[in-house]
């Protein structure tokens, strides 16, 4: 069963000569569960179709349904709304607070919804992803990676429909790229979390269940990867 649907989005800019279609007629479905990578050089659109999907930017024409819900029709109070709550964001430049310990920069958005922590959950989170030690530490006290562990508990943490991940390895190193990646395939088995991530790197996008190529805005080909 598909959780997210893209149905004909279109992103342009500018027009005339000057029109660039960043996102042109883009349509592909994620099933629930799934680890999906979309590939694309700098300049491709890649960025800018996952802050459609996202909310974070609004399509021209077409349609975004996340968990049912068409994020195309709600106001931006609605949509501020749903995004803390059914979508997950995992940025390159991890995004932590650093005045608030990692457990508080875990939970932060769970307590801006005014719900309260899922202990239980968040503890399992932290044991798989190996950071239940440093609940207490600050974000300069981590490594790049502990960080990128860290922003990726505060993802999942919700447990929203999907999760969004936006080059998480572009500033590690490759050792700490692949043990990332790794974890996030982890947690699309076990915790079944959907992930959309987007990266300009091949060899990464290998690591996900499926690969969808952009070029010049235009999905161009997709391929299921072999395990």
């Amino acid at each position: 069963m598909d959780i997210l649907k893209a149905v004909h989005l279109k992103k342009y800019y500018g027009s005339g000569e000057s029109l660039v279609k960043a996102v042109d007629d883009v349509s592909f479905g994620i099933e629930k569960g799934s680890f999906t990578a979309i590939v694309g050089t700098s300049g491709s659109g890649k960025t800018t179709l996952l802050n459609l999907i996202g909310g974070l930017d609004f399509a021209d024409a077409g349609e975004v349904i996340i968990d049912g819900h068409s994020i195309m029709e709600m106001s931006k109070e609605e949509l501020t709304v749903f995004r803390r709550r059914h979508i997950g964001f995992v940025f390159q430049n991890y995004n932590l607070i650093s005045v608030q310990n990692v457990y508080k920069n875990i939970v932060l958005p769970i307590r801006l919804d005014g719900r309260k922590p899922d202990r239980d959950y968040i503890a399992q989170i932290c044991g798989q992803l190996g950071i239940e030690g440093k609940m207490d530490r600050y974000p300069n006290q981590l490594s790049g990676g502990q960080q990128q562990r860290v922003s990726i508990a505060r993802a999942i943490a919700a447990k929203p429909a999907v999760l969004l991940a936006d080059e998480p390895t572009g500033n590690l190193d490759t050792r700490t790229s692949t043990e990332v990646m790794g974890l996030l395939k982890m947690t699309s088995r076990e915790f079944n979390q959907t992930i959309i991530m987007i990266t300009h790197d091949d060899a990464i996008a290998q690591l996900a269940d499926r690969v969808i190529h952009i070029e010049d805005g235009k999905l161009v080909r997709e391929q299921e990867v072999q395990a």
